[in-house]
């Protein structure tokens, strides 16, 4: 329920509404304006109900939220949210560059795919210490050993660091390591794993499920800001359909149907989202095109020999030219990375 209170309303009057949505047990919410004075009140709708605030002298008026996911709807928070990341910031006007290899594999491949991103504008360096793969023979990750390189190359290059939490129980440990936590599309919908990271005080990327619609990924969102954390950005990074040209169909209209739709940060995977090294940096410029609040790219210093996704890992000479094409196209958008 949203509740607009009237001009004339004080501060007192304000916190005697609040009172009350608490002592119903509701959760409130208070969103001050340079008008207005917004409250929210989220809960069972037959104790909202109960309320009857319509009838309150000092509330203007009174709109449920339709929308199932409640914190996350534009509903609520109308205007754009901006997510910080160390440094880098994504909403609003602000486009943020995230690259880096798939894995932590080495200090000197991680070292130089961190600088190839960093030359090509990234403000933010991804690697994964954990890999959640199909198989259970591929490679997993490097685990502790490698959140610890991960944070150590980049404090080197001087970029944040984001990487993927896949357990309940890891959320501490990356969290220590790292600047933003990242949930994966196969663990878009373990509510557990969404409450934690919620609760760990870290920006979260939360990648959008392979077979999830996005109805789907507002909902997943809704439990890390039900859980207190609203520095929330969300990922689209292709979906699962009967085409086999591409590694997924990376639905780019998600991106202005979110955007409609919530306040939140999207941004766009385009590696996972084609699987193909040549479709990367079109997909990449298209998704900024459909505004998108960033990208998040793989680039490795020798894909050939990547232990995951080198298929899909830009060479750092294609990185820095991405970085350009950018560059130009969100010039023409008046935006900058």
């Amino acid at each position: 329920m949203i509740i607009v209170m009237k001009p004339e309303a004080t501060e007192a009057e304000v916190d005697r509404v609040l009172n009350r949505i608490a002592a119903k047990g509701l959760k409130p919410l208070h969103m001050p304006g340079s008008e207005r004075v917004v409250l929210g009140a989220l809960g069972d709708e037959r104790v909202l109900a109960e309320l009857a605030l319509d009838g309150d002298p000092y509330v203007e008026s009174v709109k449920p939220i339709l929308a199932p996911y409640k914190l996350v709807s534009r509903e609520l928070h109308p205007h754009d949210s901006l997510v910080a990341v160390g440094g880098a910031s994504f909403g609003g006007n602000r486009f943020g560059l995230i690259a880096g290899p798939c894995a932590v594999e080495t200090e000197d491949q991680l070292l130089a795919s961190a600088q190839a991103a960093k030359a090509a504008g990234a403000r933010v360096l991804r690697a994964g210490a954990y890999k959640p793969r199909t198989s259970p023979y591929a490679f997993q990750g490097h685990g502790p050993e490698a959140l610890e390189l991960l944070a150590q190359v980049g404090r080197a290059v001087g970029l944040p660091v984001v990487t993927e939490v896949i357990e309940s129980g890891d959320v501490e440990l990356v969290a220590r390591h790292a600047d933003a936590l990242q949930v994966g599309a196969r663990n878009m919908q373990n509510f557990a794993l969404l409450k934690a990271v919620g609760a760990a005080g870290k920006p979260v990327i939360l990648k959008r499920g392979m077979s999830a619609r996005i109805e789907d990924l507002l909902l997943a969102a809704e439990y890390v800001l039900a859980a207190g954390n609203d520095q929330l950005i969300l990922c689209e990074r292709g979906i699962r359909t009967f085409e086999t040209a591409t590694r997924n169909t990376l639905d780019l209209a998600a991106v202005p149907v979110l955007k409609a739709k919530t306040h939140l940060p999207v941004i766009v995977d385009p590696s996972h989202g084609t699987g193909r090294r040549d479709l990367v940096a079109p997909m990449a410029l298209a998704a900024a095109a459909a505004g998108a609040d960033g990208l998040m790219v793989e680039v490795h210093v020798d894909p050939p020999t990547a232990l995951s996704d080198g298929p899909q890992s830009l060479y750092p000479d294609q990185m820095i030219a991405l970085g350009k094409q950018l560059g130009a196209v969100l010039g023409v958008l008046g935006r900058t990375l």
